[in-house]
C-alpha cells in the first residue's frame, strides 16, 4: 500500500510537466491570459466590468497560481528561463492589481481559492486548450455541482463603502433583545398537513371575515415634516408602535403603502432597512424616504454598488441586481426588510425569490422580531398558491408547515381540517398575522377627491444611454453660447445673459430636426418611458379595474398597446383619426364592458369632450407643456357621477428634462390658481414651461 501511495504521489508530482508544454514567448498559457487581463483592464477604463468579465478574471487569477507554482517546481527549466516567466507572470499580475484598483468587485477574486463554478471550469479549460496544452483527465470532466444559493461566487460584489463599513463594524453581534422566539407547539395540529388546508381557507371568500387585520385607532395624523397622514395610513402606524411586525399589506394603489411602510419602520427603530424594489422606482423610494423620514439617510444600489453609502440608514436595490449583492447584504446587521412589489417573488424557483427568501431568513434569524413587510396591490395574479412564497418571506409558514407562531394562533382556535368552521377560523388567523387589505371605497372619506402622483423611472439601455449624451450635447451648447454672450456683453446681468440663451436655443429647436434638441429630446424621453408606464398600467388594471391611459404620440400609444396585449389584457383606443362613431362605440366598451381594462387615449384627442369615469386611476405617460392639458386628461376621469377618488400617476424619467418639466407644470398649476385668485402675478414667472426648461438646465450646469 506504501509503495503504491509512493507511485501515486510521484505520478501526481509529474503531472503539472506532462500538462504544459514548454513556453515559448508566443506559445502557453502566458499569453492567453495577458490577452484575458488586458480585454478585461480596457472594460475597467470604459467604466464596468460586467459579470462574464469578472468570471473570466477569477479564471485567470487561478491559472495564474497554477502557472506560478508549475515554473517553480519544474526541474526542467534553467534559472535564466525560471526567471524569465515568473518575470511574464509579474506583468500579467501587475494588469490585473490596477484592474481591481479600478473596479473593486475584482479585488477579492484576486485571492479566492474557492472551488470553480461550472462554467468556470468550461471557461479554464478552454483557455487551457487555446494555449495548446495537453489536457489532464482531470480537466477534462466539468464537475456540475450547484451553484452556491443565492448566487455563484463570481456574480457577488463587495462594494469599497461597505468594505469601509466593514471595517469600523468589525462585530455585528445578533440582536435579541426585541421578542422571544415562540416555542415549537406540539398540540393536536402537529401531525396534520395545513398548508393546503389554509390556502382553501382563502379560497372560500370571504366566508372567513374580511382580509384585513383588526387595527388599533391612530394616536395622531401627523408626520415628520409638518405632514399629514390619512386616517387608514396612521392607524397602521400605529399597529407597529404597538408591536405587530410582520405585514402583507395590500391596500389598492394609491393608497400610501411605501409612505404607511417608512413610517412603521421609522416609529419601531427598524434601522438599517433593507427596501427591495422593481427597478422603475428605486429612485422613488429614495424621494420618498427624503419625503416622510427626513430624519433619515438612505442609498440607492446601482450595478456593483460602486456609489453607494453603506452608512446609510436605508438600503434601496432592485430585484434584478440583488444576486450580486446578497453576500454583504446579508451580514449588514439589517433590523427591517421592505419588498415591494411582493408578487414578484410569487415563483419559488426563480432567482429573484430565492435571493429574496434567503435575506429575510438571514434577517429573521439574526434578528428575531424584525420588521418584515411584503408591499402588494395585487397579492394574487393567478392562483391562491401564489402567497405562499409571500407567507414564507414574512416567516408564517416554512416550506412544509406553518412556523410556531401561527401555529400557536391555529391551536387557539381548538379546531382541526375536518371539524366544521375551521376555515373561517384558519382565515382569522393568518389575517391576525398581518394581512392589511383597504379598497378606496373603503377609506374614500379620507382621500383628496384627485391627486397627482409621479413615478420617477430610470431610463435603461441604449435609449437611456442616447437621451444622456443628447441632454449633456444640449447643456453643453447652452453653456458655450452663455460664455460667447457674456464676452461679448460683460456689462449685462446673468440672469439676462441665460434668459436670452435660453430663447435663441428654444427659437432653433422648433426650427431644428436635431436630435439633441430640447423636442427631440422630450419626444425620446416619451418613447423610452412607453414600455415602463405601460407596464405599470398593468399592474394598476389587474389590482384596482379599468384604467386610462394617456400619451401624446402616436409611436408610444403603439407600444403601450402592444405591452399590454402581450400582459392578457383588452384595450380600447382614442385616437384623433378615427371617426365619430367608432369613438363613441370604444368609449362605450370602456363604460360597460367588464373585459375592457384599459383606455389607450391621445392626450390632444380624447383631452376634452370624453368621459371616462368606469376608472379612476389614469396613468400619464407623456407629460404635457402645461398644466392646462394635463388637467383636462384627468377630468375625463374625475366628473360628476364619479364615486371613487381619482389618482393620476404621472410616469418621470429620472434625471433628464422630464423631471425639470414635471416640477415647472406644478408651480404653473400654483400660479394659475392664484392668477384666478387675483393675486399679482410676475410675468417672468409667467413664460412659458419649454423656456424656463431650459433656463433652469443652464443655472444648474453653470452653478
Amino acid at each position: 500500500m506504501a509503495q503504491s501511495g509512493q507511485k501515486q504521489s510521484s505520478r501526481g508530482a509529474r503531472r503539472p510537466a506532462q500538462r504544459r508544454r514548454a513556453h515559448a514567448d508566443e506559445g502557453g498559457i502566458i499569453p492567453v491570459l495577458a490577452r484575458t487581463v488586458r480585454a478585461i483592464e480596457s472594460a475597467a477604463e470604459r467604466g464596468k466590468v460586467n459579470a462574464s468579465g469578472r468570471l473570466r478574471f477569477r479564471v485567470v487569477a487561478v491559472l495564474a497560481r497554477e502557472e506560478r507554482a508549475r515554473i517553480k517546481g519544474d526541474a526542467e527549466l534553467g534559472d535564466a528561463q525560471r526567471t524569465k516567466e515568473l518575470t511574464r507572470l509579474d506583468g500579467i499580475a501587475t494588469i490585473m492589481a490596477k484592474t481591481a484598483a479600478r473596479d473593486s468587485s475584482l479585488i477579492q477574486l484576486l485571492t479566492d481559492a474557492g472551488p470553480l463554478s461550472a462554467q468556470a471550469q468550461e471557461m479554464r479549460r478552454s483557455m487551457l486548450l487555446d494555449a495548446g496544452t495537453e489536457l489532464a483527465p482531470e480537466d477534462l470532466v466539468v464537475v456540475t455541482e450547484a451553484p452556491p444559493s443565492p448566487a455563484a461566487p463570481e456574480r457577488q460584489v463587495v462594494p469599497a463603502s461597505v468594505r469601509q463599513f466593514q471595517r469600523s463594524n468589525p462585530f455585528l453581534a445578533p440582536d435579541f433583545s426585541a421578542t422571544q422566539p415562540v416555542a415549537e407547539t406540539s398540540g393536536e395540529l402537529a401531525s396534520w398537513e395545513l398548508i393546503e388546508p389554509l390556502f382553501r381557507a382563502f379560497e372560500s371568500g370571504a366566508g372567513g371575515g374580511a382580509a384585513s387585520m383588526e387595527l388599533p385607532e391612530a394616536r395622531s395624523l401627523e408626520a415628520p415634516g409638518a405632514l399629514q397622514l390619512m386616517r387608514h395610513q396612521a392607524r397602521f402606524v400605529e399597529s407597529a408602535r404597538q408591536g405587530h411586525r410582520t405585514y402583507l399589506l395590500a391596500d389598492e394603489p394609491g393608497l400610501g403603502k411605501t409612505a404607511q411602510a417608512l413610517l412603521a419602520a421609522r416609529t419601531t427603530a427598524s434601522y438599517p432597512l433593507l427596501v427591495v424594489v422593481p427597478n422603475v422606482v428605486k429612485t422613488n423610494w429614495a424621494r420618498e424616504v427624503e419625503k416622510w423620514t427626513p430624519d433619515r439617510t438612505a442609498t440607492v444600489v446601482h450595478g456593483d454598488g460602486d456609489d453607494l453609502d453603506a452608512f446609510a440608514d436605508v438600503v434601496i436595490v432592485n430585484y434584478e441586481i440583488l444576486d450580486r449583492h446578497t453576500a454583504w447584504l446579508a451580514q449588514r446587521g439589517f433590523k427591517g426588510m421592505i419588498v415591494d412589489e411582493a408578487h414578484f417573488i410569487k415563483n419559488k424557483d426563480s432567482q429573484r425569490s430565492r435571493n429574496v427568501q434567503s435575506l429575510s431568513r438571514s434577517i429573521r434569524s439574526r434578528r428575531p422580531g424584525a420588521l418584515m413587510i411584503a408591499l402588494t396591490g395585487t397579492p394574487l395574479i393567478n392562483q391562491i398558491e401564489d402567497f405562499r412564497m409571500i407567507w414564507q418571506f414574512l416567516g408564517w409558514i416554512d416550506e412544509k408547515q406553518p412556523t410556531a407562531q401561527l401555529m400557536a394562533r391555529l391551536e387557539e382556535t381548538e379546531l382541526t381540517p375536518v371539524d366544521p368552521g375551521f376555515f373561517a377560523a384558519a382565515r382569522g388567523a393568518v389575517v391576525g398575522m398581518g394581512i392589511v387589505r383597504r379598497k378606496k371605497v373603503d377609506v374614500a372619506a379620507d382621500i383628496p377627491a384627485r391627486r397627482i402622483a409621479d413615478i420617477p423611472v430610470e431610463l435603461e439601455g441604449e435609449a437611456g444611454r442616447s437621451i444622456r449624451e443628447a441632454e449633456r450635447a444640449l447643456i453643453a451648447r447652452l453653456v458655450d453660447r452663455y460664455r460667447r454672450v457674456l464676452a461679448s456683453r460683460p456689462e449685462a446681468a446673468p440672469e439676462d445673459v441665460i434668459r436670452v440663451v435660453a430663447h435663441a436655443e428654444l427659437e432653433e429647436s422648433k426650427q431644428s430636426s436635431a436630435g439633441d434638441n430640447v423636442f427631440a429630446m422630450v419626444r425620446r424621453i416619451g418613447q423610452a418611458k412607453a414600455v415602463p408606464a405601460a407596464d405599470y398600467t398593468v399592474n394598476l388594471a389587474r389590482n384596482v379595474g379599468k384604467v386610462v391611459f394617456f400619451a401624446k404620440h402616436i409611436d408610444v400609444m403603439d407600444q403601450a398597446e402592444a405591452h399590454l396585449a402581450a400582459a392578457g389584457l383588452r384595450t380600447i383606443s382614442i385616437r384623433g383619426e378615427q371617426s365619430s362613431k367608432a369613438r363613441q362605440a370604444a368609449i362605450d366598451a370602456f363604460q360597460t364592458d367588464p373585459d375592457v381594462a384599459v383606455a389607450v387615449c391621445s392626450l390632444t384627442a380624447a383631452g376634452v369632450g370624453v368621459n371616462l369615469q368606469a376608472a379612476s386611476n389614469v396613468v400619464l405617460a407623456e407629460l404635457s407643456w402645461t398644466d392646462a392639458e394635463q388637467t383636462q386628461a384627468i377630468d375625463r376621469v374625475h366628473r360628476i357621477g364619479q364615486e371613487l377618488p381619482v389618482t393620476a400617476w404621472r410616469i418621470v424619467a429620472a434625471q433628464t428634462v422630464d423631471a425639470r418639466i414635471a416640477d415647472l407644470i406644478g408651480s404653473k398649476a400654483g400660479l394659475a390658481a392664484r392668477a384666478l385668485d387675483g393675486e399679482e402675478v410676475d410675468e417672468a414667472a409667467a413664460g412659458s414651461v419649454q423656456l424656463e426648461a431650459l433656463m433652469s438646465i443652464l443655472r444648474e450646469a453653470l452653478a
